[in-house]
């Protein structure tokens, strides 16, 4: 069993406070930003755009991620504190509502520039992962988003939840693991020439791929809400499995598009 008992807070520079989690949320905007930049100077596409659809992400995934929590972990925070609805600086964000906030905020984009919509999900697919991975670890600093309790010997005990050694699932690992695995793969992907000879495919994929997992690794996590032992599965299972249909429809139309072609 590994003793789990890190700080959130990094450190103390006069009246800031920096903690982990954020330190690696930038970071996930910051490493999308290079990858995406090679992505654009390839492909002949401006800097300005870049920075444009940089910006539409940041907003986009954030306020997705605390409307998707609210409405889906805690809808009564509508009526009791509608201020604490954008209060994303106390915690509280689901990744569901993230993925609905990118594709909320591509489409937006995609209507003001000459870029089309599959264009941008396909290279996007290949930093979505990357991004994922850094959130995941953010969570595993914070203690948070943890796993049943196990006899696995890679078991945390995670301190700061159970005051008597317990072990659990490291379930921030397991998804940050897939992340990277599934980083590389669409890296490898674009360099194929995927994204321009079957569009759609890469988005596709990744949504089959990585909801599915999500799906799986579900079953290792404890609940986030009570409301949901009532459930036939969680609601982190019951939010995947639309995107999986998503991402089937993608597969399936690229598919179409390539014998086409």
């Amino acid at each position: 069993m590994i003793e789990w008992n890190v700080n959130p807070v990094i450190g103390t520079i006069g009246p800031l406070s920096p903690r982990w989690y954020g330190v690696l949320f930038a970071t996930a905007f910051m490493l999308s930003y290079t990858v995406m930049k090679r992505v654009f100077a390839a492909e002949g596409k401006s800097q300005e755009n870049l920075d444009r659809l940089t910006i539409t992400m940041i907003i986009g995934t954030i306020l997705g991620a605390r409307l998707g929590h609210v409405l889906f972990y805690e809808p009564g925070l509508i009526l009791e504190d509608p201020l604490e609805v954008i209060a994303i600086w106390h915690g509280g964000l689901a990744s569901h509502g993230g993925a609905i906030g990118i594709i909320t905020g591509v489409y937006l984009f995609a209507r003001r520039t000459g870029l089309t919509m599959t264009w941008l999900l396909d290279r996007l697919a290949i930093v979505v992962p990357l991004s994922g991975m850094c959130i995941r670890l953010g969570n595993l600093m914070n203690s948070e988003i943890i796993g049943r309790p196990t006899d696995v010997p890679w078991g945390f005990w995670f301190v700061r939840v159970d005051a008597v050694p317990v072990a659990r699932h490291p379930t921030q690992i397991y998804e940050a693991l897939i992340c990277l695995v599934l980083f590389v793969l669409m890296a490898w992907l674009y360099r194929r020439g995927l994204a321009s000879s079957r569009p759609g495919f890469m988005i596709g994929l990744l949504m089959v791929l990585l909801f599915t997992s999500r799906f799986f690794v579900e079953y290792f996590k404890e609940l986030q809400e009570a409301f949901e032992a009532s459930l036939p599965i969680d609601m982190g299972q019951i939010l995947s499995l639309p995107f999986i249909v998503a991402g089937l429809i993608f597969l399936a139309r690229s598919r179409r598009f390539g014998h086409a072609g």
